[in-house]
């Protein structure tokens, strides 16, 4: 797909990888609208932007996620695509996470993303792109006796995002008569603070994080295969 030109929603645009990706978008000429979740945050990322569209939104109200991509669409007058970087980290053993916080985790690192593509599915042009990242900190943990890819203490979040990805390999299928494409984009554990963040627990040891502007220029490339 041609970046250039291009009018994309960037969901997420006030954390790490999401403004750097918005910044990159912008460098490679294309025409943004962003949504976030801190009004002053992005309020000054627009500025920076040239003054472009931007909405804040909460990522537990699903009916504000399903609206972003028909506002971008009006606010850009089109949208060839939409890029979802929305996530919360969340750690501890499965008996020690409570139900309302395994909730709060499938609702921000799935539903969200789940309803933003939903809403936009409709308006994005055909032939464009609707892309959620899927990655994050499970990396390959080794144990004296076996490898599993799975680290211990990330069941929920772990849970949303297979979700997640499981939903996206649908919509893939479903768009397929229109051309547009479904990026499932599995980035590594990244250098953003992402873990250190988390709505509850603390996390196990990880590698160190992958640089973000690194990922953020792979992201580029993804949309420019699609």
């Amino acid at each position: 797909m041609e970046i250039s030109g291009a009018r994309v929603l960037v969901v997420g645009a006030t954390g790490v990888l999401g403004g750097l990706t918005a910044r990159a978008l912008v460098e490679r000429g294309a025409r943004v609208a962003l949504a976030g979740r801190s009004p002053v945050r992005l309020s000054a990322l627009a500025q920076d932007l040239g003054g472009v569209p931007a909405r804040t939104f909460e990522a537990c109200d699903l009916d504000q996620c399903s609206a972003l991509g028909p506002w971008a669409g009006r606010a850009l007058s089109g949208l060839e695509g939409v890029l979802v970087t929305v996530g919360a980290a969340g750690f501890g053993a499965v008996e020690e996470v409570s139900n309302a916080v395994a909730g709060h985790l499938l609702t921000v690192n799935a539903l969200c993303p789940m309803a933003v593509l939903r809403g936009a599915a409709p308006v994005v042009a055909d032939k464009g792109f609707l892309l959620a990242v899927t990655g994050g900190m499970t990396t390959p943990w080794t144990r004296t006796d076996h490898w599993t890819p799975y680290v211990p203490g990330t069941a929920d979040y772990t849970a949303a995002k297979a979700a997640l990805s499981g939903w996206l390999g649908v919509l893939s299928e479903e768009l397929v008569p229109r051309s547009v494409a479904v990026l499932d984009i599995r980035s590594p554990h990244l250098d953003t603070g992402f873990a250190e963040r988390p709505v509850t627990g603390s996390p196990p040891p990880l590698p160190p994080g992958a640089d973000a502007l690194e990922a953020a220029l792979s992201l580029m490339e993804s949309i420019a295969a699609a």
